[in-house]
């Protein structure tokens, strides 16, 4: 089997629809009984928005956590990721889940930068939702993961000018961090990702800035590129002098990962409170 055709996840994960549909029911019941701030917009486009989930009896000076759903650049909707917030909430903190435009209507290089002002804009109004900004954490899941790592990275075209926020910590799960393959993989008709694109925007050639925590996560039951590349990333890290860890989480692929992380007592849900907790 060829590297690329090792991306199409759902030839992997025979419940595949089973744990997508759960993610779905699960969120509309957690939303139900929590209090969210839907539809908050950060920039002018339509899909420049992020719902912001309060926790009870909350105290002012809040952690705040945002959590950047995959979809392999092409799909996904922040609503159906609410469920992720119940670690988070667990511990007092602020949750926000963002959206963004989806390939290929439109570019890479869009989606990484409204990722970034989303944060940016969070990082700004904090205090409107009782949080604060100084303790700021970030989670994604697979191309939510790879645009979440561009919050402390700059691409190999990009200036070292460019605006960024300060996360305390960072948890990237299953991502993709050399896209150089997804090109020619099954998404090339979906997403529509062009080399040049996949060059401008891969984590493994730019350069990792600094970061308190990282936590490079992912399933032990995943598909070689994903084990592979967390492996390489977290080598790249250390390279750059950037400390992080890698967490591979046996017995999990890379759709049940993210039921994992929303659990308080998962391993994966209660490494994401920990790292909320001490932001």
């Amino acid at each position: 089997m060829k590297l690329e055709d090792l991306y199409r996840i759902r030839d992997f994960v025979p419940d595949f629809d089973a744990i997508a549909a759960e993610f779905v029911e699960r969120s509309r019941a957690f939303s139900a009984n929590a209090s969210v701030l839907a539809d908050v917009r950060y920039g002018t486009r339509p899909r420049e928005i992020l719902d912001v989930i309060l926790p009870e009896n909350q105290k002012t000076g809040a952690p705040l956590h945002v959590f950047v759903h995959g979809g392999y650049w092409r799909s996904g909707e922040k609503e159906n990721y609410h469920f992720v917030a119940a670690p988070v909430l667990a511990t007092g903190a602020v949750a926000a889940i963002v959206e963004y435009d989806l390939m290929p209507g439109e570019r890479l290089g869009v989606l990484v930068d409204q990722v970034r002002r989303a944060v940016l804009w969070l990082e700004r109004h904090a205090g409107d939702f009782g949080a604060d900004p100084r303790r700021l954490t970030v989670s994604g899941h697979s191309a939510g993961a790879h645009l979440a790592s561009f919050l402390a990275a700059i691409g190999p075209q990009e200036t070292a000018a460019t605006l960024l926020p300060s996360p305390r910590g960072l948890l990237l799960l299953s991502g993709i961090y050399d896209l150089s393959d997804i090109p020619h993989s099954f998404l090339r008709n979906e997403a529509e990702m062009t080399v040049a694109e996949a060059t401008a925007w891969s984590p493994l050639t730019s350069t990792q800035l600094p970061c308190p925590m990282r936590i490079i996560a992912f399933g032990g039951e995943e598909t070689r590129p994903f084990n592979e590349q967390a492996s390489a990333f977290d080598m790249r890290l250390n390279v750059q002098g950037c400390a992080s860890e890698l967490l591979p989480i046996p017995g999990l692929n890379h759709m049940n990962v993210v039921l994992d992380l929303a659990d308080p007592d998962g391993q994966l849900g209660s490494r994401l409170a920990m790292m909320v907790a001490s932001s």
